[in-house]
C-alpha cells in the first residue's frame, strides 16, 4: 500500500503547478485544429459518415501537427499527432476503397434507388442481398413463361425488373406483374423452407423481361445469417402479396355495380327475385392469393353477414 500511495502522489504532486497563466492565446492553427476536431466528430454512421469522420480528424491531427512543429517546438506532441493524422489518412483511403468497392450494374443500381433505399438499406446489405442472386439480372423473352402451371417447380423467388408478365389459371386471365413485383410471392409464402411444391398458374411475359432470381435455398441460408434481411424480405413479400389481392378484387363485380370484397367475409347471402337465397362460400387459402373467387352471381342486390 506504500508504494503504491508514493506511486500516486509522486504523480499527482511531483510535477510543478501552474502559478501563471499564459496570457496569449495560441496560434489560429490550433483552434483551427480544435475547430475539425468538434465538427468531426459529429459524423454520422455508414461509409459516407467515416468518411466524414476521419477525413476531419486527420486534418485536425494535421494542424496540431503543424502547430507543435511551429509554436510549441515539441517533439513528442509533433509525433503523436502525425501519427495520428496518418492512421486518419490510410482509414479515408480504406474506406474509400470499399465505397468505390460496392458498385453495381446500372439495372441492380436502378433497383437499389427505386427499391431498397427508400427503405433505409445500407449499400453493404444491398450487396449481400445482390451476391445471393449471383448479381445476375434474367432476361426472358416475349410470350415465354416463366412458369407453368402444374409443372414448373417452387425453387427460387424472383423480381421484376422491368416488362410485364401476364398471370393465368386454366387460361383465364388473373392480373398482371409490373416492375418492382415479385413474380412468385404467393408461392414463396405458401411454402415452409423443407417443403416443396409447383405453380399452380401460368406466369408469361407480355413483353420482353428482366427480371432478379433469388435460389431458394441460397435465399433461406442468407436469411439465417442476417436475420434483418430476413425480416426486410417478410415484409416486402407481405406487401407484395396484398397488392395482388387487391388486384384481384379490383376485377370482381358482383352485379349492378357491387364489387366483391375479399376483406369481407367468407360467406354472402345473395338475393334473386323469386328465388331462395344462394349462399357461396369463398375461402381464402394459404398461399392462394392468386385463385379466382367462384360462385359470384350477378343479382340486384346482395347483403353480408
Amino acid at each position: 500500500m506504500g508504494e503504491n500511495a508514493s506511486f500516486w502522489e509522486s504523480l499527482i504532486y511531483a510535477h510543478p503547478t501552474c502559478t501563471t497563466w499564459k496570457q496569449e492565446a495560441e496560434g489560429s492553427i490550433y483552434h483551427l485544429a480544435s475547430i475539425l476536431f468538434v465538427v468531426g466528430f459529429m459524423g454520422g454512421s455508414g461509409f459516407f459518415g467515416l468518411l466524414y469522420v476521419f477525413s476531419l480528424l486527420g486534418l485536425g491531427f494535421l494542424c496540431s501537427s503543424v502547430w507543435a512543429w511551429l509554436d510549441v517546438c515539441a517533439a513528442d506532441i509533433f509525433s503523436w499527432n502525425f501519427i495520428l493524422f496518418a492512421i486518419c489518412f490510410v482509414q479515408f483511403i480504406y474506406v474509400t476503397y470499399q465505397v468505390r468497392s460496392v458498385s453495381f450494374d446500372r439495372e441492380f443500381q436502378e433497383l437499389y434507388s427505386a427499391l431498397f433505399q427508400p427503405l433505409g438499406i445500407s449499400l453493404t446489405v444491398y450487396r449481400k442481398i445482390v451476391l445471393c442472386c449471383d448479381a445476375e439480372v434474367v432476361t426472358l423473352e416475349k410470350e415465354h413463361c416463366y412458369a407453368m402451371q402444374g409443372k414448373t417447380p417452387i425453387d427460387k423467388l424472383s423480381l421484376l425488373v422491368s416488362g410485364r408478365i401476364r398471370v393465368t389459371v386454366d387460361g383465364e386471365f388473373l392480373h398482371y406483374i409490373f416492375p418492382l413485383q415479385f413474380l412468385d410471392s404467393p408461392e414463396w409464402d405458401s411454402l415452409r423452407p423443407t417443403e416443396e411444391g409447383i405453380f399452380q398458374v401460368t406466369l408469361t411475359a407480355e413483353t420482353d423481361c428482366r427480371y432478379v432470381a433469388w435460389r431458394r435455398k441460397k435465399l433461406y441460408l442468407l436469411f439465417a445469417k442476417h436475420r434483418f434481411i430476413s425480416r426486410l424480405f417478410s415484409i416486402l413479400i407481405g406487401s407484395d402479396i396484398a397488392e395482388k389481392l387487391y388486384a384481384l378484387n379490383d376485377r370482381v363485380h358482383v352485379g349492378k355495380g357491387f364489387r366483391y370484397d375479399i376483406r369481407l367475409p367468407n360467406f354472402y347471402h345473395v338475393s334473386l327475385p323469386e328465388t331462395p337465397p344462394v349462399q357461396p362460400s369463398h375461402r381464402l387459402q394459404r398461399g392462394s392469393p392468386r385463385r379466382k373467387p367462384t360462385g359470384v352471381t350477378n343479382c340486384s342486390s346482395f347483403s353480408t353477414h
